[in-house]
């Protein structure tokens, strides 16, 4: 599993970010569930994937319910706490 740096950059946010969205988005039980409690349809979610916006619902979502943000961050082969600071980081 990959370290967490102390404060990640935006850009390394964004990335995180852009990952967890791939992985849930490739997940039949998560991908729809977000777009259900987020409200974004898939064409938004198309044309916006890579705003911080939506990258941060991407994170807020995985951190609401910690089943999912430790599965997606066992999928990704980071700590949890890395989505939770790449949020953090989208949202200065």
């Amino acid at each position: 599993m990959q370290t967490l740096k102390s404060d990640l950059s935006l850009a390394a946010a964004e990335m995180l970010g852009l990952r967890a969205l791939g992985h849930i988005v490739g997940d039949t039980d998560l991908g729809p569930r977000f777009l259900d409690l987020t409200g974004l349809d898939v064409a938004t979610l198309r044309a916006q994937a890579d705003s911080p916006a939506v990258l941060s619902a991407v994170l807020g979502f995985l951190e609401a319910h910690e089943p999912s943000l430790i599965a997606t961050a066992a999928a990704l082969d980071v700590p949890p706490a890395a989505l939770t600071a790449a949020n953090r980081a989208l949202a200065r």
